[in-house]
């Protein structure tokens, strides 16, 4: 597994930018606990890349007519999970790019099993502080509604880490700008591919 060090900024259409993307033959797929910044480093991974962005939980919702959330309360985790591995796979067959999953899809067997054969799998691993502190800022997430945020990520990260592992490449989310991160996946996917 690839722990990508820090590094300098990497300039969109450079040319080992260019050569990585016309590598890619498939989806780089972002795995990680919610909070990690999988949305947010994908958009501007992309961006760098020249390659289509994808959010599965957006792609869920716009599929649903529904958000995440009312989806989780109307129908329960378990449907949720099964449109989200149907997305997931849709969106696998679309071709190169890049792929924001929700925190527990690659914790789930068949979709991870799906990510893995027709992706490229990127950890994105935050410290416990840094996962608090991101998810403080939204409201919105399904899993945090009942308790103390702090608890309830932490048991998820336990409980979440050794499926996250399976990825090919694990890749830091720290407290600092999700561009760095960016950089860091970038340089792990080119030692990868």
């Amino acid at each position: 597994m690839t722990i990508a060090p820090a590094s300098p900024a990497i300039a969109t259409g450079d040319a080992a930018t260019r050569a990585l993307a016309a590598r890619l033959d498939r989806p780089v797929v972002l795995v990680g606990m919610m909070g990690v910044g999988k949305t947010s480093v994908g958009r501007r991974l992309a961006q760098l890349l020249s390659l289509p962005f994808a959010d599965a939980d957006e792609a869920i919702e716009a599929a649903a007519r529904m958000s995440v959330a009312d989806i989780f309360d109307r129908f329960g985790e378990a449907a949720f999970r099964d449109g989200e591995r149907r997305v997931i796979a849709r969106l696998l067959g679309e071709g190169p790019g890049i792929i924001a999953t929700g925190g527990g899809a690659f914790v789930q067997d068949e979709t991870r099993a799906l990510i893995l054969e027709r992706g490229i799998a990127v950890w994105l691993d935050s410290d416990l502080d840094t996962l608090v502190e991101r998810v403080r800022r939204k409201d919105t997430r399904p899993l945090l509604r009942d308790g103390d945020p702090a608890a309830i990520l932490a048991r998820l990260k336990r409980e979440r880490e050794p499926f996250y592992a399976q990825a090919p490449i694990r890749v830091a989310s720290d407290a600092g700008p999700h561009s760095d991160t960016v950089n860091r996946v970038v340089e792990a996917l080119a030692a990868w591919t």
